[in-house]
């Protein structure tokens, strides 16, 4: 089947009363942005839907686009028929024939909006389900567990006919519901969580630490890559905070506390990326923290470490295991490079026997005795390279108030 149209449903913000109009709103912008490159397809929206006409624009293309589009729940191809019985038949019987796979049973599910149509949704059930079984030779009805639903709907404007409904990203569009700093480590779990804060409405800034000279420049683009794949989901390029972490990093490994030195770690890191959120307009931070993979991840461990920042840290992977990390990771495309193995700051340094269980006592006063710890996180804030991701643009770099481009 050629569809004319695709018919696209919303996802959980269609209860958000008073505030669906700025939500509709914004998923109109991501889908334009989705589908900007196809220049005769046309969206119209209506009450808890949105429609594209595709005016011959390729439908497998723009489909591939809508999956990633967060906000938009499921999609269906539809043909668009004038409301008059036999078009409809015709329109049916077309549907059914095009699908991969013949069904061996299916069911008529039709709807009939506009009350003018001299016939009412259980007669169109009849009227076209046994069209179809008398064009269609061994199929038969099922309408408990049908392999192929038959849908009808019958509206002022016009008849649409579809069968396929094709899940989408869901969620909520992209920046309604606050920005926050994403903690980027390059490995498996951080990407994820920020897709998944995205998925939520999130709109993302990311922040990775690195020490140079013992982290190379394949981690930094190693990094950069994950960042323009998220790109690829916000419809709109991501900022990504470059922090050198050197000379932290160092002070801290000479502090004589060898199983807090991850703690320590993180604890610098909140610090600097809370700082980073205040100046950018973030009300949270994202981790990839998942309860217990690691000793940094134990209930205890990130204890303390959240009282580091005063700012909400979320944790979008908190209760999952690796094995599901890992499966969206391959969904979202992230995985193949975040296993590359470029080494982050966060795998230097590691102890043999790390803390499960730090005592914050310990570790603040651990912290008050390292000399020019305060000092040294403002230098790191102050010398954070800014960079703008895009997969589409070039992107641009900010180090110390100057623009430049690569």
């Amino acid at each position: 089947m050629n569809p004319d149209m695709i018919l696209i449903r919303f996802g959980e913000f269609t209860m958000k009363g008073k505030n669906r109009g700025k939500f509709d709103k914004r998923l109109e912008q991501q889908v334009r942005k989705a589908i900007r490159a196809y220049e005769n397809a046309e969206i119209k929206s209506t009450y808890g839907r949105m429609y594209i006409t595709l005016n011959g624009e390729p439908y497998e293309e723009i489909a591939a686009k809508l999956k990633d589009v967060f906000g938009i729940v499921s999609f269906s191809p539809i043909r668009q028929v004038a409301s008059e019985l036999e078009t409809i038949r015709g329109a049916a019987l077309e549907v059914m024939q095009s699908l991969p796979e013949r069904p061996s049973t299916f069911k008529v599910s039709a709807r009939r909006v506009d009350k003018k149509y001299p016939h009412d949704s259980q007669e169109m059930n009849h009227l076209v389900g046994g069209y179809v079984l008398r064009e269609m030779l061994g199929l038969q009805v099922d309408v408990r567990k049908p392999q192929v639903e038959l849908r009808v709907e019958i509206q002022p404007e016009g008849t649409y006919v579809y069968s396929s409904v094709v899940p989408a990203a869901g969620g909520y569009p992209y920046g309604t519901n606050g920005k926050a700093m994403l903690l980027l480590s390059g490995g498996i779990d951080s990407p994820v969580a920020g897709y998944l804060g995205m998925r939520q409405g999130l709109e993302i800034e990311a922040v990775h630490f690195h020490s140079y000279p013992y982290t190379s420049d394949k981690a930094k683009e190693k990094v950069i890559d994950l960042v323009r794949r998220l790109s690829r989901f916000s419809g709109a390029p991501i900022k990504l905070h470059l922090v050198s972490f050197t000379d932290i990093q160092t002070a801290l490994a000479q502090a004589g506390q060898d199983s807090l030195i991850i703690t320590l770690m993180r604890r610098s890191m909140l610090r600097i990326a809370e700082r980073l959120a205040e100046t950018s307009g973030a009300l949270g931070l994202v981790s990839g923290d998942s309860l217990g993979q690691v000793a940094s991840q134990t209930l205890g461990s990130m204890n303390v470490i959240g009282r580091a920042a005063e700012l909400p840290l979320l944790r979008p992977l908190i209760t999952m295991d690796k094995n599901e990390i890992i499966r969206i990771a391959r969904e979202i495309g992230t995985y193949e490079t975040s296993i590359l193995p470029y080494e982050d700051c966060c795998t230097l340094f590691v102890p043999k026997s790390p803390s499960t269980n730090p005592n914050l006592t310990i570790v603040q006063k651990t912290e008050q005795r390292i000399e020019g710890l305060d000092a040294m996180i403002e230098e790191a804030v102050a010398g954070t390279e800014l960079m703008i991701i895009s997969p589409e643009i070039r992107n641009v770099v900010e180090t110390a108030g100057e623009d430049s481009w690569f």
